[in-house]
């Protein structure tokens, strides 16, 4: 008998922990278990192929937003060509309102309601000891064979320490980023997350953790990214994880967390201030400073507090920040979510995210939609069109200027122009407000653009968006940044010619074997003080980007000034 565990991810680069951990505990019959995963942006009949040559017996597939129109349609034609082999789905997406979808989809066989290890072994005893019933299984939502629909009790939540590693294999993770989970639940109650319904937080043993974390570190994995929902909650346990790696650390493999910033304390940002430059990354999920709407969604964040935190952390120099906001919220309306963007965007975290409500099924924002007059797509991933507070076409502005900070923020190439470009608007706001206005005008939302085109279209709109002196400044500035990120020996146009490259390269003392690592650069003014007073500081000058050298927070080229003359 064979076992299609299946996965369909949003990304190549992204691995899926349910199938493996399903896997894993399942271990009396993980020979006869195949995991395939694919991505939302294979072919529905490249998957459907792929699926159909296993000749499976039994198929169970993990349900997100991002996929689950995928799986529908999948496996409304796998049920085709396979009539008799059971369908089963499990994940948040199908775990919720579980009766409609087997109303919906009637060619599925069961669902696997919340956490899915152990009811997933007991379903593989089901179909290969044949000495069980399915209505004995606790946590699943199943077709009899008269085709009535049967729920059967809730399972209640196991110990972490009893769900096996996953990671035996780790050359099937070449090039993919590894997820890992140290603890389930959360202690907060959000509104709009799933998280929300899991109301106990568990704990897998350090001493387990331990051992796994060495074995990421000893097999070198670029990147492991814990799952759990707030990290910091428990502030000892959160140390030792980060004093382990800290003091085991590889010199290559990065650890993501996402945590609650205002949880920290001195003890845990000291910590911090000796790690490794990129060595941890955190993701801080702000979604509204406005606290009527903080108050509203069940979330307890101190901004004030939480921005002190941040700016701590920024000044260790070694931690890459995420910062989130989320648009479509109760009582945000694009005034009050502009002052949010505003605020997030005065602490310069690496990583500035700006989502739009997602309204889960599950959630107490599902619940109270109609309430606050939130109108969301039908379809996966469910997402806000407008609400009491804002209408769409201000979520249409708000998409392009999310997708200006993306390009012109999050992208880490116009860092210092960005930084002189807001002084010539009241708010960083208006800023990409401006530019994204400029995108509209000239039809370039439609088109694909080079990380080069970029730079191009951005001293356009300098040109004819600023004051003189400032479009002379920041044609500087610009040309700065383009180096910093890029080697390259193909000027764009606004950079102008350069004579006699070699003889500056000479008179610089630059072997010339380096030639092509290094970049010498003239500049008429001080670009890190006039970047940082915001305001032209003269000093004839020349910039030596070094390739070889990058900073591993941001990848920018280090670089050394030397005067003209």
């Amino acid at each position: 008998m064979k076992v299609l565990l299946t996965a369909i991810n949003s990304k190549y680069i992204h691995s899926n922990l349910a199938v493996y951990c399903l896997k894993a505990y399942a271990k009396k019959y993980m020979d006869n278990i195949e995991i395939m995963e694919f991505t939302i942006n294979n072919q529905t009949d490249y998957i459907l192929c792929e699926m159909y040559k296993e000749k499976p017996d039994v198929i169970a597939i993990s349900c997100y937003i991002w996929n689950i129109g995928i799986v529908k349609e999948v496996t409304k034609e796998l049920n085709k060509l396979m009539p008799d082999v059971p369908i089963w789905l499990g994940g948040p997406e199908v775990s919720y309102e579980s009766e409609k979808t087997l109303n919906d989809m009637p060619w599925i066989k069961g669902i696997m309601c919340g956490e899915g290890e152990a009811t997933f072994n007991e379903i593989m005893e089901y179909y290969f000891e044949k000495n069980n019933t399915l209505n004995r299984i606790n946590g699943i939502v199943f077709r009899d064979d008269n085709g009535e629909i049967i729920r059967t009790r809730y399972r209640e939540p196991m110990n972490l320490d009893d769900v096996p590693f996953p990671y035996e294999h780790m050359e099937d993770f070449k090039n993919k980023i590894v997820y890992y989970e140290s603890s389930r639940g959360c202690p907060f109650r959000c509104s709009y997350c799933l998280s929300s319904i899991d109301k106990t937080v568990r704990f897998r043993s350090f001493e387990k953790v331990k051992k796994e974390l060495q074995f990421f570190l000893d097999n070198k994995v670029p990147q492991v990214k814990f799952v759990d929902r707030t990290f910091n909650c428990k502030k000892n346990y959160a140390m030792d994880i980060w004093r382990y790696i800290m003091e085991h650390d590889n010199g290559i493999t990065n650890f993501h967390f996402e945590i609650a910033a205002d949880l920290l304390d001195e003890d845990e940002i000291e910590l911090m201030r000796h790690m490794r430059p990129g060595l941890i990354q955190l993701e801080i999920g702000v979604q509204s400073t406005n606290i009527d709407t903080i108050k509203e969604i069940d979330r307890v964040m101190d901004f004030d507090h939480l921005s002190e935190i941040v700016k701590q952390i920024n000044n260790t120099k070694n931690v890459h920040q995420h910062l989130d906001l989320i648009a479509g919220l109760p009582y945000e309306t694009y005034d009050i979510f502009k002052k949010s963007f505003n605020d997030v965007y005065a602490l310069r975290p690496e990583q500035f995210q700006l989502g739009f409500l997602k309204v889960l099924k599950g959630s107490k924002m599902y619940m109270n939609a109609k309430e606050y007059g939130v109108v969301y797509k039908s379809t996966p991933p469910y997402e806000v069109m407008y609400t009491k507070w804002l209408t769409f076409d201000e979520v249409i502005s708000l998409k392009n200027v999310t997708e200006m900070v993306e390009v012109y923020y999050n992208s880490g190439q116009f860092s210092n122009t960005m930084e002189y470009l807001t002084k010539c608007y009241d708010t960083a706001f208006d800023m990409y407000d401006a530019l994204s206005a400029y995108y509209v005008k000239n039809d370039l939302f439609s088109m694909k653009h080079s990380r080069i085109t970029r730079y191009t279209i951005l001293n356009e709109f300098i040109m004819e968006n600023v004051n003189e002196e400032d479009r002379q400044v920041l044609n500087e500035i610009l040309i700065f940044d383009l180096y910093l990120r890029e080697n390259m020996k193909t000027r764009p146009k606004f950079a102008g010619e350069v004579k006699d490259y070699m003889e500056i390269l000479k008179a610089l003392n630059i072997d010339k074997n380096r030639g092509k690592m290094v970049h010498a650069e003239k500049f008429s003014y001080d670009i890190e003080k006039t970047v940082k007073q915001k305001q032209p500081v003269k000093y004839e000058n020349y910039v030596i980007f070094d390739y070889e050298r990058r900073n591993p927070l941001n990848y920018e080229a280090y670089y050394t000034v030397a005067p003209l003359h």
